[in-house]
Parts: C-alpha cells; sequence; structure tokens
C-alpha cells in the first residue's frame, strides 16, 4: 500500500468532513481529441473552451474554497497548449495534478509534465487497442516509460469491453513491468456513444476475468481496485451509496459545474464564484444525487467507499 502524506490527509479530512465540500477540481480541459473512440462522447461535444485567464481565476477561486487536487482531463489535455501554465498554477496554489490522456502525445509534451503529480493513461488492451482505439500499444508505451523515469506516478486506466476481456491478465503483467500501477472499469453506456461492438457477450467469461483480477489483486498485483470494487463489477451491480457530488467539483470546458460526469445539468457556473454555486444548488444536488440510478465508474465507487468508510476498501484501495 502507498504512503499517503499526513498533511494531506488531513487537509482532504477537513474539507470533506468538516467544512462538507469537495476535495478534487476535475476539469474538462479542452474540446479537441487526436482520436475518435466510439465509445467516447467527448469528442462529439462542443463548447466554448476558457481562456487561460479564466482558468486561472477558477484555479484561484477553488484553492480559496478548499480544493487540495486539480485532474485535468477530457477531451485530450496535451492538446491545450496552456496545459502547462495551468498545472504549474495549480501547484503554485498548494494542489496535487493530475492528468488523464490517450497517451500519443506523451512523449512529444513530456518536458511540459513537470508541475504533474499523477499521470493516467487509457491503455484498454494489447493487440486490441488498434481495434478499441485505433492506435498501436507501442504508440504510447514509450511516454509511460519516460514519464515514471522522471519521478511522476503513472497509472494505466483499462475500460473493460468484449474486446479485451483476454487481455487484462497480460496489462497487469505489462503494469508491473513498467512500474505503474492499472485500474479497471466496466464500459459505460454514454447516449452519444456508439458501443454496440464493445458491450459484453459472454457472461460467464467476463466474470472468470474479473475473478483472475481479484485474484492477482490479493496476490499483490499493482491494481489500484479494491477487491469490493471488483467483486462489485463482477456482478454488474452498483450497490453503493454515490457521494461523488460530496468529493469531486466537476468543471466542464466552458465553466459549467456540474454534479458528476453522467449527469449533464448544470448547476451554476464559475463566473458566479465556487463558493455561491455551491451553497445555491444544494438541493439540486440532493434531488440529482438520490434520484440517480448509480453507475461503476471506479473514481466515483472506490472514493464514495472510501467517503464511507467500508474496511476492505480503506485498507485494499491505492487511493491516487
Amino acid at each position: 500500500m502507498r504512503k499517503i502524506d499526513p498533511k494531506l490527509m488531513m487537509r482532504a479530512v477537513w474539507q470533506l468532513r468538516v467544512r462538507r465540500r469537495p476535495f478534487v477540481l476535475s476539469h474538462t480541459v479542452n474540446t479537441g481529441c487526436n482520436l475518435r473512440c466510439s465509445f467516447c462522447p467527448h469528442w462529439r461535444r462542443r463548447g466554448n473552451e476558457m481562456g487561460y485567464r479564466e482558468i486561472k481565476g477558477m484555479l484561484d477561486d477553488a484553492a480559496r474554497f478548499g480544493i487540495g487536487a486539480y485532474n485535468a482531463w477530457a477531451t485530450e489535455p496535451l492538446l491545450r497548449h496552456e496545459l502547462p501554465e495551468i498545472l504549474r498554477h495549480a501547484r503554485s496554489l498548494g494542489m496535487l495534478t493530475s492528468l488523464v490522456t490517450n497517451g500519443i502525445l506523451l512523449s512529444e509534451r513530456i518536458n511540459d509534465l513537470e508541475s504533474l503529480n499523477y499521470l493516467t493513461v487509457s491503455v484498454d488492451g494489447i493487440e486490441s487497442l488498434r481495434e478499441i482505439r485505433g492506435i498501436d500499444l507501442d504508440e504510447i508505451v514509450d511516454g509511460i516509460v519516460e514519464a515514471r523515469r522522471r519521478g511522476i506516478e503513472v497509472l494505466m486506466n483499462c475500460v473493460i469491453s468484449n474486446k479485451n476481456l483476454g487481455e487484462l491478465t497480460a496489462l497487469v503483467k505489462l503494469a508491473k513491468r513498467i512500474d505503474a500501477w492499472i485500474s479497471f472499469e466496466p464500459l459505460h453506456e454514454f447516449d452519444e456513444a456508439e458501443c454496440d461492438d464493445l458491450k459484453i457477450r459472454d457472461r460467464g467469461r467476463y466474470r472468470s476475468a474479473i475473478g483472475e483480477l481479484i485474484d492477482l489483486k490479493s496476490r499483490g498485483a499493482p491494481i489500484i481496485n479494491s477487491i469490493t470494487y471488483l467483486r462489485m463489477i463482477q456482478e454488474g451491480r452498483p450497490e453503493f451509496r454515490c457521494h461523488a457530488a460530496d468529493l469531486i467539483l466537476h468543471v466542464s470546458v466552458d465553466g459549467s459545474i456540474y454534479v458528476c460526469r453522467v449527469h449533464d445539468e448544470p448547476l451554476g457556473h464559475v463566473s458566479r464564484g465556487i463558493s455561491n454555486v455551491w451553497r445555491e444548488s444544494r438541493e439540486m444536488r440532493k434531488n440529482i444525487s438520490e434520484g440517480c440510478s448509480g453507475c461503476l465508474f471506479f473514481g466515483y465507487v472506490e472514493n464514495s467507499l472510501l467517503y464511507s468508510m467500508v474496511p476492505e476498501v480503506m485498507m485494499h484501495y491505492e487511493w491516487m
């Protein structure tokens, strides 16, 4: 288990439990992408991107609000030319910084990530990656290895689908070989996405594949997921109380604030002030959360279980 900075932990506990505010700002930093993955809705969506000054102001406001971690993701953050300045400013405010990327530009822009703490790269297969995302594994592995060489914590995230069921164990071995962590989550079917060919067809084979991950996790493999979560996705039932809205502040590319990446009804806009939007949207957040049928995105599930102090998750979820 990784060692967590006690000062960071105290900051998070104070923000989440005492102030009752989110600790993470998850920011859709741009609209462009250099891939057209069939199951992803984000490259299909358009919006007016906030300029750097607006983002800087949002980060200043977030710091005053108590945010302790900044995550740049969607659609492809490495296409945003001001990314180094954005990450640098977040770090100057005392925030941990993280980034989610498809990895294509990682080698090219690695020097721009000097202010980055955590890096997540979408790696959905070995041979199947070409069919799933239209790229070869060789195109992104060198960037991951270089990031690790520079001391950046790397997480390989795999979306489980019908295409890659036979490669999950091989992905765990790859993560171990290049000194990275790996996470797994099932495919989420967004309305805009086209994912019929990725849907699980053989439930028995799927359950067996997840069972292998549970066994590998129990034997110390670098899988960040908890066994509680892996069993949950094995059964395909989101049996947990979601605290995504309590933990993470979601900001879209145009500055709109949302409950999560699934519900797209805006709570307000950062220009009104994060504290104001948070206070005024209390009832709306409650209604959305209570009316949600649930999802199985690992970040929402694992952190919600952590927030609920589920013992096994507290022991075995390698929180990043």
